[in-house]
């Protein structure tokens, strides 16, 4: 029986110097009108939710790729008002762009960018404290995940505004368990002894030439899931002593290596792995080549788009203690120092991430599911009034598999764990993963890669706390 238990590529910032001779501030406090040389707001700046805005918004890192970014878009858009004049940075944001506009003084006024990537900004004063924008708009951090809050709190403060989340569900090929006598919870991770006999039982190939994988731990991304499930975490709570050799952590490595090695290694599995029709009709669970794996929650909106009636199964990942376990990531918005447009770019966060945003934003694409003909699997937003508003707009669907998709994607979310926030994240992920890689690819034993990477990740915190704690 489960037990429940509620528990809340490499970046080298090189432009730090150049950014700040002291780690807490950017700027002299002269000529900024959003910054008063501590990095947070100074006098020059007033947040009013009613106060009627105007000037140039520049976003970095943000686009309207569908209609739930359109949806809240075109509601953050109506309460800056015309006189705000909204230009846009196409794509994914672009660190060293971001940091080199920052370091001329010519940044944008807000950035959308991935939550691990906080600590470093703000430890490298290239985005501000929002303790006064979050109070004068009134912005209800109360509202959101604890994980999500966390991932963005620095030093204890907010420096980000939380957005989507995203969580690891497990999801099988229910004719493969089938086969092999097997359910789904000899797959969802509670029982590593059980996990290793599905492997053995679901995988099929000889010599390299594999036709079905057993099991896909996916590694090296969900590396800090397995951690996890055996007690312990990369990293300090603190976040800034690193963990990565800690004997639960290697314990951890070593097994969920050793279910590749039980298929033939690493490089026979990626390489079959990557020849499925992933985002497809063809994908790995459609023709029967995968029996389970943790992934992200999206991926379920994939499925029950291109393959509705393949033969798949969900639950949530559980670790060894029977806990539900999901590894949290997702993106914010962040206001950068010597912007400009402080007042907009804090407006701009507050409706993008507030809940009305976010039930609009579901109402756009239930609308367009249903022209569609398909499905709506819900939405994860780091907001836990907006997820529960949301929730209670899904429809059953009248199919056991997808409802139960649903069920495990909340349920995740409502386990989800992740690190606060430090001055060296870019640097300790970078460790982890290399270390991780190194073993996958063969050139180093568990131990000895954990134990360089341990070495590097430590070192890169203490330089950066180091930094902090004396500016």
């Amino acid at each position: 029986m489960r037990v429940r238990h509620a528990r809340g590529a490499a970046v080298v910032l090189t432009l730090g110097l150049a950014l700040t001779a002291c780690a807490q501030g950017t700027s002299d406090g002269g000529d900024d009108p959003g910054d008063d040389g501590t990095g947070t707001a100074g006098s020059g700046v007033t947040y009013d939710p009613e106060a009627e805005l105007d000037g140039d918004f520049e976003i970095m890192g943000f686009g309207l790729g569908d209609e739930v970014a359109t949806a809240r878009f075109e509601r953050a858009e109506e309460a800056l008002g015309s006189g705000v004049s909204i230009q846009h940075v196409e794509g994914a944001l672009d660190i060293q762009q971001f940091l080199t506009s920052v370091a001329s003084g010519n940044p944008p006024e807000i950035i959308y960018t991935g939550r691990e990537q906080i600590g470093s900004f703000a430890s490298r004063g290239a985005i501000m404290p929002l303790t006064e924008c979050i109070a004068g708009e009134g912005i209800e951090v109360d509202n959101f995940r604890e994980n999500a809050l966390a991932q963005v709190t620095f030093n204890d403060e907010v420096y980000g505004i939380p957005e989507f989340n995203t969580v690891q569900v497990t999801m099988a090929n229910s004719d493969l368990l089938e086969g092999a006598g097997l359910t789904i919870e000899d797959v969802n991770g509670s029982d590593w002894d059980a996990l290793s006999a599905a492997n053995d039982a679901i995988f099929q190939g000889e010599g390299g030439n594999i036709s079905v994988i057993g099991y896909d731990p996916k590694l090296p991304e969900f590396f800090p899931l397995w951690a996890r499930s055996n007690g312990t975490d990369l990293i300090s709570e603190d976040s800034r002593t690193a963990q990565l050799n800690d004997p639960a952590v290697v314990e951890a490595l070593e097994y969920a290596v050793g279910l590749y090695e039980a298929q033939g290694g690493f490089g026979p599995v990626k390489a079959y792995r990557d020849t499925a029709d992933f985002f497809g009709a063809g994908n790995q669970f459609a023709t029967n080549t995968l029996g389970a794996m943790p992934m992200e929650q999206w991926y379920i909106n994939v499925l029950n788009e291109e393959s509705p009636d393949a033969p798949v199964a969900f639950d949530a990942y559980v670790g060894k203690d029977g806990t539900p376990l999901a590894y949290a990531g997702g993106s914010a918005w962040a206001i950068p120092t010597q912007g400009d447009n402080p007042e907009a770019a804090c407006r701009f966060a507050r409706v993008m991430t507030e809940v009305d945003s976010w039930i609009a934003a579901a109402e756009a694409r239930i609308a367009l599911r249903q022209e569609e003909g398909g499905t709506f699997t819900g939405i994860l937003t780091g907001n836990t009034v907006a997820d529960e508003a949301v929730r209670e707009m899904i429809e059953p669907t009248g199919d056991e598999k997808w409802d139960t998709a649903i069920d495990a994607m909340y349920e995740a979310n409502d386990y989800a764990f992740n690190y606060t926030a430090s001055p060296a994240d870019a640097e300790f992920k970078t460790a982890w993963e290399d270390a991780v890689n190194r073993v996958l690819n063969g050139q180093e034993d568990v131990q000895t890669s954990l134990d360089r990477a341990q070495e590097e990740a430590q070192a890169a915190l203490d330089e950066g706390w180091e930094a902090w704690d004396e500016g």
